[in-house]
């Protein structure tokens, strides 16, 4: 039992790596971009706004502030340990070996089904743009299998799912329906990465810049377009008018859409061994990177709820580009140039996911629980290959048979479970010497604060809204009964928090960032949990089959 939570020690001076260190601040702050400004603004935005309304921007706002005190964490552990891994290797420092494994097979589902929903919206995106050019590609070539066979049982109204399955050819028993485009990309991806991180930084900077512009011409386009009324639609059941017309539930059940928007920015820790003095680079690029993009998201959110009724974006994959349609703005040369610059920006995610997962594997491989094949390098370009290859044969083999929105759900859930354990893990940390020129957490002695700022702000919410209190354990309701009993969970939780904050005299910023994404898992429903208990489920065998019996750790006793 000592073996599953014995801590691995790593050296805050051991910068020694067999891969190639290349990468400086603002290559990290472009990463960053790279990976957050992406997906999550080019699609998942759009079903995150129809459920949540205008009031989805709070939702950024949550979960920017959340993002921010994680990003602090994630800070301190790349200041003392200056090694691939990420959230992996921080667990293995903090908690143990089982944790560590734990970590590493949630950041596994981040990266690789992150990249397969990366891919599907970058053949959306793809196919629109060619369809504007008059080049048609057949519908049963553009759409995973799983989607077009829903989509005909449940009578959907999406017209290229049907299309596909009505004339798919048949093999056998079976309908042909292959997304190639996902698949292409995948392939292309996974080469690039294959040839080093050189060629992937000048690759992804020089996108980075381009999507930056369209962006801000986004933002400036459509500002012209917004009508206010927009922001304070009316509720049709209720006939009022808010900016939250689903009420907080509604806000709180798009948190998979907006989460998703910020996964990408745990990739940046896996560059830990690619990066020039990361004690100080690494944590500096983040932090900026992240702020940047909230900005950014919330600009966004703002143009695109005021410009177009928050009930059309229903099942709009590029809500970007939607928002000057005939129907709507009716800015064609924008809606061309949207469509085309969404494609090289989800290129520029899909480079940053595909470049994270083999460094993951890489990692574990080195302390044992992996094959030791994951830590082969390759002799020229200096990459971790088989991993890199495995990892594109992960991503592409998935595409063929699941589906958007699942996925979607399943990533976001497993990377909010690896920031709390990020957050609880700096709280485990010793202190440490401070060192010119690294980056130090502040401390804030939190044994009054948090549990000041916990149970006040409970307090000012019972006086605002009296009427949630009531009914928090009504968890029957249809709408409301699983997020409540979350909520009440939740409290819980954080009541514990101020009794240890009290007695240990925790930091409080980790506090707060804890605290923060446990929020931010409220608004996960029920099946989120069941798929991510079956996974870590699966983890837990392939651990105790192979990663305890070969970890290095182990044999060191």
């Amino acid at each position: 039992m000592n073996q599953l939570f014995r801590r691995k020690n790593y050296s805050e001076t051991d910068t020694s790596t067999s891969l190639l260190r290349v990468l400086g601040v603002w290559d990290i702050v472009f990463f960053g971009i790279a990976a957050i400004i992406g997906a999550g603004s080019f699609s998942s935005l759009g079903e995150a706004v129809f459920r949540g309304g205008p009031g989805v921007i709070l939702l950024y706002l949550i979960c920017g502030f959340a993002c921010g005190f994680t990003a602090l964490c994630y800070a301190e552990f790349a200041s003392r340990i200056p090694t691939a891994g990420s959230a992996y290797t921080y667990a293995y420092a903090s908690f143990g070996e089982l944790i560590a494994w734990v970590i590493g097979w949630a950041l596994i589902m981040e990266y690789s089904f992150g990249n397969i929903y990366v891919a599907f919206s970058w053949s959306d995106y793809f196919t629109s743009f060619l369809g504007r050019l008059g080049m048609h590609i057949p519908d049963y070539l553009t759409c995973s299998y799983t989607e077009a066979r829903k989509a005909f049982q449940l009578g959907s109204e999406n017209k290229e799912l049907l299309n596909a399955w009505k004339t798919a050819p048949m093999i056998g028993s079976l309908k042909f329906i292959v997304d190639v485009p996902a698949l292409v990309i995948n392939g292309l991806i996974t080469w690039l990465c294959y040839v080093g991180v050189k060629e992937s930084k000048n690759f992804n900077n020089s996108l980075v810049i381009l999507k930056l512009a369209v962006i801000v011409l986004v933002i400036l386009v459509g500002f012209a377009y917004i009508n206010t009324d927009n922001w304070a639609p009316v509720n049709p059941e209720t006939q009022v008018a808010s900016f939250m017309p689903n009420g907080f539930a509604g806000v709180m059940s798009a948190v998979s859409g907006v989460f998703f928007a910020y996964i990408g920015f745990d990739a940046l820790s896996v560059l830990s061994e690619e990066t020039k003095d990361p004690q100080k680079t690494l944590p500096k690029g983040m932090i900026i990177s992240l702020v940047l993009c909230t900005f950014i998201y919330i600009a966004l959110t703002l143009v695109l709820t005021g410009m177009v009724d928050y009930r059309k974006f229903d099942g709009v994959g590029d809500p970007l580009s939607f928002i000057f349609e005939k129907s709507n703005a009716n800015v064609a040369w924008m809606e061309l140039v949207v469509s085309f610059v969404a494609i090289v920006a989800i290129t520029t995610v899909l480079l940053v996911f595909q470049m994270g997962q083999p460094r993951i594997w890489y990692a574990m491989s080195r302390d044992g629980l992996m094959p030791q094949r994951f830590q082969k390098v390759h002799p020229k370009y200096k990459t971790p290959s088989y991993a890199t290859v495995i990892t594109g044969i992960a991503v592409g083999v998935p595409i063929l048979f699941t589906d958007k929105t699942f996925i979607l759900d399943f990533t976001s859930i497993g990377t909010i479970f690896a920031f709390v354990l990020v957050c609880a893990g700096v709280l485990m940390l010793p202190a440490k010497e401070k060192i010119k020129g690294r980056f130090h957490l502040p401390y804030i002695n939190g044994k009054i604060i948090f549990p000041v700022i916990f149970i006040g702000g409970l307090i000012a919410f019972y006086i605002w809204q009296p009427e949630f209190f009531t009914s928090l354990t009504d968890w029957n309701d249809p709408k409301e009964g699983e997020f409540r009993a979350s909520i009440f969970v939740f409290i819980l939780i954080n009541l514990v928090l101020c009794v240890f904050a009290f007695i240990k005299n925790f930091s409080l910023i980790p506090l707060i960032g804890l605290s923060s994404c446990l929020y931010l898992l409220t608004g996960m429903s029920h099946e989120n949990w069941f798929w991510f208990g079956l996974w870590f489920a699966l983890g837990l065998i392939i651990y105790f089959c192979y990663g305890y019996r070969h970890s290095k750790l182990r044999k060191e006793n």
